[in-house]
Formats: C-alpha cells, structure tokens, sequence
C-alpha cells in the first residue's frame, strides 16, 4: 500500500514561499541550516516558512534527531486541498519531508528520544485528528436513501494523509518501538480520537486505521479495554440513536481477530456484548454493507462456546426481517452457519421457533428465499440434528412441504421441496403417513369450518330480507 504513493527518487529542491498558517502554533524552517548538534532538542526556534532540508544521509549521527525534529515541524503545517493550485510547493515539500520520516522510522536507526517521539505523535494528532466533513447522506442524499447507492468519497488532503497513517504505523509495529514510553502519547484519548475516525467517508482511510488500531491492540495491552470499550459505544451510538456510521464494516473485522483470542470460558462481559450489540447491529437497514464481518464475530462467539448458539438463533429470530427479502437471505445463511457449529441440545432448545421461521421462508413467493431455506438439508450436520428431532421438526414443516408440492411457481423450489420431502420419507415414513393423517384432518375441518360459516352468514342473510320484507 505504501509503494502506491510514493513517486520518484531524489526529492526536488524549491525555492521558498510563504506556507498557509501553521497550526496549533507549529512553525516551519526560517533558514535551510540545522542548529549546532550542541543545542537541546527542545529549544529549536519557531519556524515561519517551508523549505527543504538536507536529507538524513548528509548529516551526521549526532544531527539527526534535530533534523527529525525540524522536519516534523515542517510537517504540522496544513493547506488548502480544495484549491489544487494553493501552496504547490509547499504541500509537496511537505509530501517529500513526510516519505523521508517513515524511511527514517523504517530503517531502524535506532530508539527515538522520547521529545522526538512526543513531538511525532503531536504532528501525527495535528495532521489526522480534525472535525470530518458532513456526510454524504447528510448533505445531499435525500431522507430515506439507500447508503449503498451513495458515491465514493475522497478525502482531498489524502496524499499528506495517507503517509501520516503510514508513518504512525511503521511506528507502532517497529521492533524498536517501546510501550511503556510510547504509551505516554498513544494514550487512551488518542485511542478513542483514533476510534472516532471510523466515521471518515473514505474507505481508504478506514483501511489504514483499522491496521493501526489492530496493531495498538495487540502491542499496548494496557489499551485493549478502552478500545473494545469505544467500539461497543459507537455500536451503541449507531444501532440506538444516529443509524448512520461510515465505518462499522472495519471496526468488526478489528473485532473478529479480538474474539478469535478470547479465552475459555467467556466473560460475561463480552457475552453482554454479543446480546446488546452484535445481535441488535442485525435490525440495521445497512446490514448487507457489513453483514459478512458480523456473521463471523457471531460465528466466533459459538465456535468459542457452544452454549451461545441457542441465544444467537433466539436474537436472529427477534429481528428477523418481514418485507426484506435481501436481507432474510443473508439472515438464513448466518442461522445456517450457527447451526453447523449448534451441538444437540442447544439444537432442542431453539427448534421449535426456528423451524416455524423456516416453514414460512420456505413458503415464501420470493425464490431465492425458499431456496436458501431448503438449503438447510444439504448440510450433513442439520440434517442430523433434524433426524434426532424428527418428532417436533416434521409436524412443524410438513404442510409447508406440502404446500410447495403442490403448487409453488418456481421449478426449481419445487424440486427441492420434493427432495426434502424425500429425506423425510427415508427418515420415518410411518411419522410422514401420521402427517398426511393430521393434515387431512385438518383441512376437512378448514372445509366444515368454511361451510358454518357460510350457512351463518346465510341465515343472516335470510333473517335480514324477512324483516325488510315485513
């Protein structure tokens, strides 16, 4: 991803121009000389203007971490990207001082001073902490449009941006690098400021902060609480109150390498989060844009501890969607993939409403949800636990069988339908005659049903025209 923008060898020299304004006080270079290698790091002069500095192979050792620091000053400087024609040289200047510092951070040089580091970081908050702009739907989609319909969003400082992520990257995953200095900077604001990028429209810098947040979890364990902590209250955030957030896609693929480490047993704090957020993330009309990354946290989470199983098939059924047939697709895929790691009892608990479910997606005049339905039988495993509960599952499917036999439009449902039906005769054919029995039974009774109703209203009727008539 780095090599993408990166261009050309030797950086040019320029000429200097007055930059914009610096930020949060930050300066930038009033001469192209370093100060005596004598001076103390933390006094260097405030700066005024951008223009190259030498590159660290022509200084000496003893120069370099006050060229580092100078040319981290030079970078607190921001521009205009709006105006592609504003501050030309300055902004690639500073896209070339940028390249420089993660070479200097990926060459291993050595530990960075810890004012070195603090200075780093502090051009790294300058640079990609910053208010995000309105967002697409709040600015021109109008109320009620499909997110996926929305363009592609480009961040216009991105070329600066992206070395910035890139830099703070090399950083956190270098050998070199020492939690317990560097913690003192990659606090837990800066966590929860990192957490609060995930909104960011562009999906490229979504990209690059979920492979620095992954990285800040696995190296700072002193930060894992306060980051899972952060992503369960901007699920808290989505689900309940603002339904829109940019980066729940990438946030969840953080959290399925979390979950795949957890350890057995399970807390009941991250069973608690499976119940009040990953569950509720499912009644979201966004669902499809992330929908595979949560399917395999829920997944994880069964595949940790079996038991879950019956409480994730109860959540799936509570917002089962009614008049959205994409999104029971994808539901009856997740319940497929539940069921595959559901062990027999946890099966008992949950096969009742499931199935009923089941019974009606297979019912259903949208093809590619009876389908999907009647896929369950193509799996070795349900169609066991099925077998063992034939008893309860049958009664609970068997006129939904039979009402695709007998007439559902799509041929290729209907063959399916037959097949399964077959399953069931191979199963216990004396359990599907007693089926046959009940469900002719019960449709004389719907006939005798529909004829005193009939009658009822007949005499009605009669009673009505003997008075009119009197």
């Amino acid at each position: 991803m780095f090599k993408n923008f990166r261009k050309g060898g030797q950086r040019k020299h320029y000429k200097t121009d007055v930059p914009d304004a610096p930020v949060n006080g930050s300066g930038a270079l009033g001469s192209g000389q370093l100060p005596s290698p004598r001076d103390p790091l933390s006094s260097l002069p405030p700066m005024t203007k951008v223009e190259p500095l030498p590159l660290f192979k022509d200084v000496s050792k003893s120069e370099k971490q006050t060229l580092f620091l100078r040319k981290l000053q030079i970078c607190c400087f921001q521009f205009d990207f709006t105006d592609s024609l504003k501050s030309v040289r300055q902004k690639e200047i500073k896209r070339q001082t940028l390249l420089e510092l993660v070479d200097f951070i990926q060459s291993g040089t050595g530990k960075i001073a810890d004012v070195c580091l603090g200075e780093m970081i502090k051009m790294v908050r300058i640079n990609i902490f910053r208010s995000l702009p309105p967002g697409y739907h709040e600015a021109t989609a109008p109320e009620g449009g499909d997110p996926e319909d929305e363009e592609n969003y480009s961040e216009p400082a991105w070329q600066h941006l992206q070395i910035v992520y890139e830099l703070l990257l090399r950083y956190v995953v270098s050998s070199d690098t020492e939690t317990r200095s560097a913690k003192r900077y990659i606090d837990h604001t800066f966590v929860l400021k990192l957490l609060d990028l995930f909104d960011s429209e562009d999906s490229r810098e979504r990209e690059y902060i979920k492979m620095v947040l992954h990285r800040i979890y696995g190296k700072f364990v002193v930060h894992r609480p306060c980051i899972r902590k952060g992503i369960n209250n901007i699920f808290y955030r989505f689900i309940y109150e603002t339904e829109r957030h940019c980066g729940v896609g990438e946030l969840l693929e953080i959290l399925g390498s979390i979950i795949n480490g957890f350890t057995v047993p399970i807390k009941e704090e991250y069973k608690l989060f499976l119940t009040r957020s990953l569950i509720p993330l499912h009644k979201l009309k966004q669902l499809s844009l992330y929908h595979q990354q949560l399917a395999y946290c829920i997944v994880q989470f069964v595949d940790k501890d079996y038991k879950l199983a019956d409480v994730v098939v109860r959540g799936l059924l509570k917002y089962w969607p009614l008049v959205n047939c994409q999104k029971e697709v994808l539901f009856l895929g997740e319940v497929e993939e539940v069921l595959e790691a559901m062990q027999a009892a946890e099966f008992q608990r949950c096969m009742v409403p499931l199935f009923r479910r089941v019974a009606r997606c297979v019912n259903s005049p949208n093809f590619q949800v009876a389908e999907r339905a009647l896929f369950f039988w193509n799996s070795e495993h349900i169609v066991d636990l099925i077998s063992q509960n034939r008893k309860v599952v049958l009664p609970i499917m068997f006129e939904a069988l039979e009402k695709n036999i007998r007439g559902h439009w799509n041929p290729e449902v209907h063959g399916l339908t037959v097949n399964v039906r077959k399953m069931f005769v191979e199963m216990d054919p004396v359990l599907v005659d007693e089926c046959e029995r009940q469900l002719e039974e019960k449709a004389a009774r719907a006939d005798e049903l529909e004829e005193q109703r009939e009658m009822a209203w007949k005499n009605l009727e009669e009673e009505a025209a003997k008075k009119g008539g009197g």
